[in-house]
This record gives structure tokens, sequence and C-alpha cells, in this order.
């Protein structure tokens, strides 16, 4: 079955949003993914919460385009947050069709950070979106036996857990265990690779994962177990923060190379 590929936002995050779909769209995508919400302090905020002029200039060019939106971040559940305060993020998402809402757990209490994430659920589910939450070998959610726990516990039909295979594999996690999730929590996940070796320390492991990925195919991931063991045609985001190499490469020629990769490694299942 074929898998749409998208293009996920911090693979060409130097870009704002309306740019991203028209990079997307030149480069042969299928969907795309915008970070409405910064995912750390030093990123740029881009003014598209609202019914703001970037947003309609994004929302034209997906018309133009005919692209879809597959997901929208970075939405964090930390101790202290307030979910209502995603209503207007989860709005403009759901103007722009977006179908995902990406979720980061920053809550080192299991019982709080999954009540949180059932109410982000249910406020997700009045705008139509599935909400997914990404463990991180270095947040509080970090790893996937941790979130399948809390996705399973909340109970809510939008909820979902993306696997990022560099996450996932830093985190130790390994393919046969995605089978004790039920199928239908993976609603899509993300796809890129990373030398085999792990790093020795959380420093290099957040460096690689935020700035220096590889191509798929082009490392020593177990790309291709993890794909044979989520629901086929599942939609896959393209996520390959290559900060080195954007000095030189233009992103819509990373785009593209990245997409022949993909194409290549799906090919070969």
């Amino acid at each position: 079955m074929d898998r749409p590929i998208g293009l996920a936002a911090l693979t060409v995050l130097e870009l704002a949003p309306p740019d991203i779909v028209s990079c997307a769209a030149q480069a042969g995508y299928d969907c795309v993914g915008l970070r409405l919400l910064p995912a750390t302090e030093s990123e740029t905020r881009h003014p598209i919460i609202g019914d703001t002029p970037m947003l309609r200039e994004t929302m034209q060019r997906l018309a133009d385009s005919g692209l879809r939106v597959l997901d929208i971040e970075l939405f964090r559940l930390k101790p202290d947050t307030d979910v209502g305060e995603y209503r207007v993020a989860l709005e403009t998402g759901a103007r722009l069709g977006a179908r995902e809402a990406l979720v980061a757990g920053n809550d080192p209490d299991e019982q709080r950070l999954a009540d949180r994430f059932g109410a982000f659920c249910d406020l997700a589910a009045g705008f139509g979106l599935g909400a997914n939450l990404e463990p991180m070998p270095w947040a509080d959610l970090r790893d996937f036996r941790q979130g399948a726990r809390i996705v399973e516990a909340v109970g809510r039909d939008n909820a979902g857990l993306v696997i990022d295979p560099i996450h996932f594999d830093r985190a130790g996690n390994r393919p046969d265990e995605i089978a004790s999730l039920p199928a239908r929590r993976l609603r899509y996940m993300q796809l890129c690779d990373a030398p085999a070796e792990r790093p020795a320390d959380v420093e290099t492991v957040i460096h690689q994962a935020r700035a220096e990925r590889l191509m798929p195919g082009d490392g020593g991931l177990d790309l291709r177990g993890i794909l044979r063991a989520v629901p086929p045609g599942i939609p896959v985001s393209v996520e390959v923060p290559m900060r080195t190499l954007a000095r030189s490469v233009p992103a819509l020629e990373r785009a593209r190379r990245m997409l022949a990769k993909t194409r290549q490694l799906l090919d070969s299942l």
C-alpha cells in the first residue's frame, strides 16, 4: 500500500510556513507539516496563529498547490500547562486543514501527564484533529513503552503515538515492541536516519536529533524493521534537520534528495 509522504517543518526550519508549503509542493511531497508553535526559545515565532496575513498566505498556497497539512506542532504538556491556551492554535490548524497535532510530554508525573493529554485530546477532537504523543529520550516522556501506556490509559479515540526513528532507537526501543500497541494508535510516523552508534551523552543525543540527522537509508537505524512493524499505509513525515548541509544546500534541493531516498527505502520493503 502506498504511504503518503510529508515534509516536516523541522527539515526546512529556515523557511516560514508559507514557504514550507511551496517547498513541499515543488519537491513533490503529498503533504506537509507546519510548526505553529516554536519548540525552543531560540526558534522564530511566526505570526500564523489566528486570522493573520501569514495564515491567509499559507492557506492560499495550500489551495494553489493542492497540498494538505498532515500535522501541526508543537504542543508541550508541562506541569503548569493550561490546555485551554492551545485552543486558538488548534483552531488555526483546523483552518489549515490539518489532520494531526504533535504533542510533547514534559511532566515527570505520569498520571498528571495522562490527565492533561486526555484533556488535550478532547480539545483537539473538537477541531477534528488527532492528538499524538512523541516520546523523546531526554524528555519526561522518554520511550515507546511509556508513551503506549499513556495513550492506552487515556482511551480517547483520537489519541495516538508518533514513532520518530532516532528517538525510538536512542531510547532503546525495538521494532518488535510496536505490535504491543493497537494499530489504530499509530496514526502517522516520522522518518529519518542516524549513525548506528548511540551517543554516550545526552547533549550529543539532543544535538543529533535537533540539528544533524541523516537522510533515510544513509545511516544505521533499523528503518525497515520499524516500517514493517507499523500499519501499512500510514503517512510518513520526513523529519531530517541537517544544519551543516543547510549552509550550502538550499531547502528545496535537500527536500528533493530526501524524498528520493524515502521513496527508494519504501520501495525496498
